[in-house]
């Protein structure tokens, strides 16, 4: 009897729930993986996306308050292992930019610099493949940072098949869920945590079905913030090799290289007066400090030199490219961006206002020595809410941060994100590649409205919220 006790109690607990939301998820992502071309199946598509948000936010409350169970951590890596796995061995549907990324790695093992020359020249037609055109903007240069090129390049050598192709940026987005693991379990945090990056639709689709690389920038933002309080010039170079993948991490260089030189505390001059071999011992550390300083700038500048010089006779091109790029992607599904416009009537000035907000913030941010993993959080959803574009995989950016930081706002988003995709109807039918301002206001005004709320519903008390809602999980101190 005691023994059935045991097994009713276990089935009740953390790991029947677990079961049950992987086998719920996986037939969702097994129907994805059904349809083939995502496509030119958009509605089907949207509406399985959608569904599985719903039995995500489920699973994830149902994680939550259930009692914890040290071992469904497992089950919560392999259940997002085994989704992942679901999605990868179709080629990409929802975007073309894997065939760029493939293109550039072609090129380059060609012995050209695609920073230097774009896909059209006449000079590569003999590279060119059926269906080249399939990438976007072949008529101007690369638009990837160097790092990016590198693993296109070594990737095109090894793995040249599309699908093989998307491999580095799966390992990346399941490195991440495993940094994440560790640094959760090892400061006490929760299996629903985990699971908020690991069972995510919007990563799921976006790594292991687009093959975007935006994973690893995120795993450089993930690696410099479990180790940023222990080895701050280290973190510089870990978040430098994000950002020479994807230039959004380059946001969080002022605080990484404010930590990396500052002391972690001060002590005022008159206390050190009063004590002269303690106020030698912190001048000590702040010298020490601040030859980390200098070794993690220069290890950062070393790297990025590094990076570059290999495409270093592609500069010209590469500023001419920005300028064209700035002119084409602008105001694609964007948030902010499209009131500034509205306001300012210029382009220009709705980019620079957005740029201002996120360097301002930046700075502060730094220089109070906010805990980096909330500085972190707030300064990538600052450069998503003010982007000229919103892609939709941009959005998993956050979605790291968000399990130390799991507002039910930002979850949100992640899943209306897949409303952008009815652009697919639109082009499909009528050849026209617009946003649908309706679905841009499905998208974010619920969004604005849940994050109006948790605001204002933090200011009217100290506490953390209950739930799932803004709150920081458990976070080492610094």
């Amino acid at each position: 009897m005691p023994a059935l006790n045991t097994l009713l109690r276990r089935l009740r607990s953390q790991s029947l729930v677990a079961l049950i939301a992987i086998v719920a998820l996986e037939a969702v992502f097994a129907a994805m993986a059904r349809l083939g071309d995502l496509s030119v199946h958009i509605p089907e598509f949207m509406a399985l996306a959608l569904g599985g948000g719903v039995l995500y936010f489920i699973a994830l409350y149902a994680l939550e308050h259930t009692r914890e169970n040290r071992a469904v951590l497992w089950l919560v890596l392999l259940g997002g292992l085994a989704f992942r796995l679901t999605l990868f061995p179709h080629p990409p549907s929802l975007s073309t930019d894997l065939y760029r990324y493939r293109w550039d790695g072609h090129v380059q093992n060609a012995g050209w610099n695609p920073y230097a020359i774009a896909p059209v020249d006449p000079r590569l037609a003999p590279l060119r493949e059926p269906g080249w055109t399939v990438m976007p903007v072949p008529e101007i240069p690369t638009m990837y940072p160097p790092l990016s090129m590198l693993v296109f390049r070594a990737t095109w050598r090894l793995l040249p098949d599309p699908v093989l192709f998307k491999l580095p940026f799966l390992l990346a987005d399941l490195a991440v869920a495993a940094m994440l693991a560790g640094w959760i379990r090892s400061t006490g945090g929760r299996n629903y945590q985990v699971a908020i990056y690991a069972w995510n639709p919007l990563v799921l689709v976006e790594f292991s079905s687009s093959g975007h690389n935006d994973a690893l920038a995120i795993a450089g933002v993930v690696a410099t913030l479990m180790i940023i309080r222990r080895f701050p010039a280290m973190s510089t170079l870990t978040l430098t090799a994000g950002a020479l993948c994807k230039a959004f991490p380059a946001v969080l260089l002022p605080l990484a290289l404010v930590r990396a030189t500052w002391p972690a505390s001060a002590t005022s001059p008159v206390a050190m007066a009063g004590k002269p071999a303690e106020a030698g011992s912190q001048a000590k550390a702040g010298g020490l400090r601040f030859l980390h300083g200098l070794f993690a700038a220069g290890g950062s500048v070393a790297l990025a030199t590094l990076c570059v010089w290999p495409y270093r006779h592609g500069w010209r091109e590469f500023l001419g490219m920005l300028h064209a790029y700035q002119l084409i992607f602008r105001n694609y599904h964007s948030s902010v961006y499209p009131a500034l416009l509205w306001f300012s009537g210029s382009h220009e000035i709705a980019a620079g206002v957005g740029e201002g907000v996120v360097l301002g913030l930046a700075l502060w941010l730094a220089l109070r020595r906010v805990d980096p993993t909330r500085a972190a959080f707030l300064l990538i959803g600052t450069v998503l809410l003010f982007a000229p574009n919103g892609y939709p995989w941009y959005f998993t950016w956050i979605v790291p941060l968000l399990c130390f930081y799991p507002s039910p706002a930002w979850l949100m988003l992640t899943i209306l994100e897949f409303l952008s995709y009815k652009i697919f109807i639109d082009y499909r039918v009528l050849g026209v590649w617009h946003f649908d301002p309706l679905f841009q206001w499905l998208c974010y005004a619920p969004f604005y409205a849940l994050l109006g709320w948790e605001i204002v519903r933090r200011g009217r008390s100290d506490k953390s919220l209950t739930g799932i809602g803004p709150r920081a999980a458990t976070i080492p101190s610094s």
